[in-house]
């Protein structure tokens, strides 16, 4: 559904996008995970046709954004993480206009229907004007446009920008909705949970760079799980002796040590000659992925622009 090569975008002296690779596939929910400044945003407004690319190939539906935008934009949901609005159209003016963009509201009863349980479910009052609404029913009105009009492609950038977290829940059922019926979700976002659970695929970035792709399955391979057991007698001297154990702690009377992921069904029965109780085996969050390419810089406390 999309695919970049080799993309590079420079705005002057300044390198959005350093050669950046990306694939995502038919069907997929797909995350696009990185830092303000990292590069995120510039790629979502190529693959838009609302920028173009310095260098390098760019496609969505196998065709060139930049000539084919308008096309391209009535099989495209977008929801921007920051939403401008007409200040004297309501708020479900604005969403037919968008709909009506798309040719969403050939069908008006169901269409309507749609439009109705959304705005209920985002609990989202569409009389008002553009003017009235607060940053999260700006985005409330994005939202409801964007899943009231069925799409083949949905590209969400910091979607839940705004919202509270009962709101991001119901953001949540309709990517879940919308991908069992068969359309491609490009979700980029900073809230890694989030991410974590809505997405088949994930995309690092860093400095313009995809950095990690894959399933969080493959990439979780790539990092340490944590285990840990309640502490009891020499018990914890007998763990240092395990195969591939490191970073061995006492806290709080719980034994805990980091392994590699692929290594867990090796240590753990060794842990059941040992006796040990309380056992815990946590697998590595996307956090952890994610802190692996940018904890660097957050110790150093400089921003991902800097990298």
């Amino acid at each position: 559904m999309i695919r970049t090569s080799a993309l590079v975008k420079r705005f002057g002296r300044t390198t959005a996008l350093d050669g950046l690779d990306l694939e995502v596939a038919q069907g997929s929910v797909h995350g696009f995970l990185g830092p303000n400044g990292a590069g995120k945003s510039t790629t979502i407004r190529i693959l838009l046709g609302l920028a173009r690319a310095t260098s390098g190939e760019a496609s969505v539906f196998d065709r060139e954004p930049w000539t084919h935008a308008a096309a391209l934009h009535r099989r495209i949901a977008y929801v921007p993480g920051d939403v401008a609005l007409w200040p004297n159209l309501t708020g479900g003016e604005a969403i037919d206009l968008l709909s009506r963009l798309r040719g969403g509201t050939a069908d008006r009863a169901a269409y309507a229907k749609r439009k109705q349980a959304l705005a209920e479910a985002f609990e989202f009052d569409p009389r008002k004007k553009g003017r009235a609404y607060s940053k999260g029913n700006r985005q409330k009105v994005a939202l409801v446009a964007a899943f009231a009009t069925p799409a083949d492609l949905y590209i969400l950038d910091e979607p839940t920008s705004g919202l509270d977290p009962l709101m991001a829940q119901v953001f949540a059922r309709e990517v879940d909705r919308v991908a069992e019926a068969g359309a491609t979700v490009l979700l980029s976002s900073h809230i890694l949970s989030e991410v974590e659970e809505l997405c088949d695929r994930v995309s690092i970035i860093r400095a313009g760079r995809v950095v990690e792709s894959g399933t969080l399955a493959d990439l979780r391979r790539l990092t340490r799980t944590e285990i840990s057991f309640a502490a009891d007698g020499l018990v914890p001297d007998a763990a240092a002796g395990l195969a591939g154990a490191h970073d061995l702690r006492v806290d709080h009377g719980r034994v805990s040590f980091t392994v590699d992921s692929a290594a867990v069904a090796g240590v753990l029965p060794e842990l059941g000659r040992l006796g040990v109780t309380g056992l815990t085996v946590a697998p590595p969050s996307l956090e952890e992925l994610f802190l692996r390419q940018y904890g660097d810089e957050i110790a150093a406390g400089r921003p991902g622009a800097q990298a």
